[in-house]
């Protein structure tokens, strides 16, 4: 294997550089300069993302098990830039007092898990594949836990770390049956050797519980709402946004490389699931009042949403769940950085404290009326292009009941997404959130954010673009 073949793994080797470079940054910067490190490292990342979209060279390494084209490049672009935002959003959270001595962990951390989802998506074998799982997996449960001081941190740290641990144990029993069956851990080997008989039904439905976990489909959601909230509000998105995007996109990948001769069975699964998801997602945010647990829910739900594209079983599902997962990066984070920059300044988290907030702080809420119109799909924004044309994949291949119950679905989202509306701009307040300023780097999060909920709705070319280059995985 000569050198040159490495730079399929681009991604990869520029995240772990980025990461040495921190890692000599925490070692040889003073006390007086921790704080540098914000900056050093949301440049870094910037260039690693810009340079992640120049062409990259097709092909295989270390025997099959790491593959790389135009559609995993993609894909793990989409997730830099969710990375990105997320890094700009956290400057000025990182440097309260509390954070300035941990500022090099969350970076490297979040460095960290983002290798682990890209070596799962270029996964060619099922042992490269849960590697990339529990890189990914474990750095969280420590950026869930990182306000130590917290109990509620502490404890969505250990709730994060047990649930991922079943959820991985779960999933290694269904690759065992997949084993015992094909006697390869091969995608390709696997897919030419997968029947429909019992053991391999039997270990896909173990395999599909353990990425039900990673996805928060339900009934595998219980842990969501409560790490969300214990966890800091810039991890939270992360988790929201990033981590899910990368669940969703492995879970398509092996669903139609893997698994298409049983693909009958899969998709009734899929069907229930997502029926379960949008609407269980949908009434639980009904009730919800802390913002975080509220977006939570909303994610579980949008999670469901995800699935529509996956039971297209084609090149326009794959086009869609890659379409849509950019569409809800920009729409999730903008909510979250609203929310994150209300909590950082006020220290309030409730949605009762969003009321009269238009009156002292309209640009905000404007900003987060946007992101609401977007999560809830209402046009022009992208969100609803990026649920129309879910609900399109779905229909081609005959699903109209489905549809439908995702399109009843909607309303139930509308209802809840327009509660933090009128919160904000109808409701009256006696003592609203004082008027304040943002910092310049929460401003450019949001800048960023509300410009990709705009440009990724009204320019057509994206989803073209996204369809020619997911040809195949």
């Amino acid at each position: 294997m000569s050198l040159e073949s490495f730079t399929i793994m681009r991604h990869e080797l520029l995240l772990t550089l980025s990461f040495l470079v921190i890692l000599l940054a925490e070692v040889f910067t003073g006390e007086e300069r921790k704080e540098r490190v914000r900056g050093l490292a949301v440049i870094i990342f910037a260039i690693v993302t810009a340079v992640g979209f120049l062409p990259l060279p097709e092909g295989s390494i270390f025997g099959d098990m790491y593959r790389a084209t135009r559609t995993t490049s993609l894909m793990k672009n989409i997730l830099n830039i969710g990375t990105l935002i997320v890094f700009i959003q956290s400057y000025s959270w990182l440097g309260r007092a509390e954070n300035r001595d941990r500022i090099h962990e969350y970076f490297m951390l979040l460095m960290t898990t983002l290798i682990g989802m890209n070596f799962m998506i270029s996964a060619g074998h099922f042992l490269m594949f849960y590697i990339g799982i529990e890189l990914a997996t474990i750095p969280l449960a420590a950026l869930a836990a990182y306000e130590r001081f917290k109990n509620r941190s502490a404890e969505a740290g250990i709730k994060l770390i047990l649930s991922s641990s079943l959820s991985s144990g779960i999933l290694l029993f269904g690759l065992s049956m997949i084993y015992g069956t094909t006697g390869s851990l091969y995608f390709s080997e696997v897919a030419a050797e997968v029947k429909d008989m019992p053991l391999v039904i039997l270990g896909f439905i173990f395999f599909f519980s353990g990425m039900g976990f990673k996805m928060s489909l339900v009934p595998f959601h219980l842990w969501t709402a409560d790490v969300y909230e214990g966890a800091p509000v810039n991890v939270t998105a992360y988790l929201s946004v990033v981590s899910k995007g990368a669940a969703a996109f492995i879970f398509i990948i092996v669903l139609f490389t893997v698994f298409p001769v049983i693909i009958a069975t899969w998709e009734k699964t899929i069907w229930i699931i997502a029926v379960l998801t949008i609407t269980i997602g949908n009434l639980f945010a009904l009730r919800q009042k802390n913002m975080k647990r509220f977006l939570a829910f909303s994610s579980i739900a949008q999670a469901g949403f995800f699935l529509l594209g996956f039971v297209g079983g084609n090149q326009l599902g794959m086009t869609t769940v890659i379409y849509y997962a950019l569409v809800y990066i920009f729409s999730n984070l903008a909510a979250f950085g609203i929310v994150g920059i209300i909590a950082d300044k006020t220290g309030r988290e409730s949605m009762d404290d969003y009321d009269g907030l238009y009156r002292t702080n309209p640009g905000l809420s404007i900003a987060m009326m946007l992101a609401m119109f977007s999560l809830a799909g209402i046009p022009p924004v992208a969100g609803f292009f990026g649920k129309f044309f879910l609900f399109v994949a779905a229909a081609e291949k005959g699903f109209y009941v489905l549809v439908t119950i995702a399109v009843l679905n909607t309303i139930i989202a509308l209802y809840y997404y327009l509660l933090v509306v009128k919160a904000m701009f109808i409701n009256r307040n006696e003592t609203p959130i004082e008027p304040f300023k943002s910092d310049s780097m929460s401003k450019l999060g949001l800048a960023i954010c509300l410009a990709g909920i705009i440009v990724t709705g009204f320019a057509s070319g994206i989803f073209e673009m996204i369809r020619n280059l997911s040809y195949g995985i």
